[in-house]
């Protein structure tokens, strides 16, 4: 305490110059390192396609090619709709074999919840199994569940 009592009587203004920019400098990043957790979080673009956060409490994907972070189901709507459309639309039991063609999707329906599926060599698989979106897909609503 001595000390600053000796230097802002010997030069108070470089004294409390060095005090305005400490203050400053200790201020300017307590800003930054605030505001960047929050933008990480909420804000800004996904770092890449299929890419899922948690914002407000729920999933979301981000989808490339509008540049928006949208709900899972939502992602899926867009990217099958990107394609020509959903195959072989929604239900609890899966499209006859026979008739299915490869790059095929299907929503299927298991104890309430969905999981997009592509007919991928010769066999159902979950979209995001073939396409390699985000690990987070395969723990979405019946994802987990496909292959019980």
């Amino acid at each position: 305490m001595q000390l600053y009592l000796k230097l802002f009587l010997a030069k108070p203004k470089i004294f409390m110059i060095k005090i305005i920019l400490v203050s400053f400098v200790l201020m300017s990043g307590f800003f930054m390192i605030s505001t960047a957790s929050a933008t990480a979080i909420t804000t800004g673009a996904g770092d890449y396609h299929g890419q899922i956060i948690i914002q407000s409490g729920e999933a979301v994907a981000w989808y490339k090619p509008t540049e928006q972070w949208l709900s899972i189901d939502d992602f899926w709507k867009n990217w099958t709709d990107s394609r020509g459309g959903m195959t072989w639309g929604r239900s609890e039991v899966y499209p006859p074999y026979d008739q299915v063609k490869e790059q095929d999707t299907f929503l299927v329906e298991i104890n309430g919840g969905t999981c997009l599926m592509e007919f991928w060599h010769s066999r159902w698989r979950r979209a995001n199994d073939v396409r390699r979106w985000d690990d987070g897909f395969n723990d979405y609503s019946a994802c987990p569940h496909v292959f019980d």
